[in-house]
């Protein structure tokens, strides 16, 4: 199973990304700024979306708001 980001690249474990976009975390208030670097991710069982810890909370992303770093 390929995983892609935004651009078409290829992403594996352990890869950094940056977000593309504004992201609102669903159940905070917080919210993810476009630019953030997020480091060390892990694939999921989903082509669609990967494990990643963004401020000490482990959260699921989209693959489509994300480029590899």
């Amino acid at each position: 199973m390929d995983v892609k980001d935004s651009n078409g690249t290829l992403l594996k474990d352990g890869d950094s990304v940056t977000l593309i976009k504004d992201l609102k975390v669903k159940g905070t208030s917080s919210t993810l700024k476009r630019g953030t670097l997020v480091k060390n991710i892990k694939l999921t069982d989903s082509a669609e979306e990967v494990d990643c810890r963004v401020d000490k909370v482990q959260i699921v992303l989209k693959t489509c708001f994300l480029k590899k770093a």
